[in-house]
């Protein structure tokens, strides 16, 4: 593998952990866990219908079934989700968001994009146009 291209490929992970790291600390700031979050972005977001199955969740957040059951019910106490069994098949369990976790993953979400714009120029810049000294922790929340 040349080494300009290990290069690229190291500075856009950075900037990928660096985004990562920055939605973990405002899911933190808004008292709710990182994998809260994700699953409640899972529920509005992945399957495009606003609700999710397990199994769909499981594909999302690429954990286990019973590991994601575990979280939705962590979630479900919190007041976040709500879940629904199905009407023909009681085993068929759908997730959706409450208001508070449609209020708590729009503040998220506002502050995520916001900082993806800052980011989107930068993951396009080459390693080689970056300052020589790394910049501090990933930024204030």
């Amino acid at each position: 593998m040349p080494q300009e291209a290990l290069r690229r490929l190291a500075w856009f992970r950075y900037r990928v952990r660096r985004f990562q790291r920055f939605s973990e600390k405002v899911a933190r700031s808004l008292s709710i866990t990182p994998q809260q979050h994700q699953l409640m972005l899972g529920v509005a977001g992945f399957t495009g219908r606003g609700w999710a199955t397990i199994s769909e969740l499981a594909e999302f957040l690429q954990g286990r079934h019973n590991a994601v059951v575990g979280l939705v019910q962590r979630a479900e106490h919190r007041g976040l989700v709500r879940k629904a069994q199905g009407e023909r098949d009681r085993r068929f369990v759908k997730v959706h968001l409450t208001h508070k976790g449609h209020a708590i993953l729009d503040r998220i979400s506002r502050k995520n994009i916001a900082e993806l714009r800052t980011l989107q120029f930068e993951i396009m810049k080459t390693p080689q146009s970056r300052p020589r000294e790394l910049p501090a922790a990933a930024g204030a929340v």
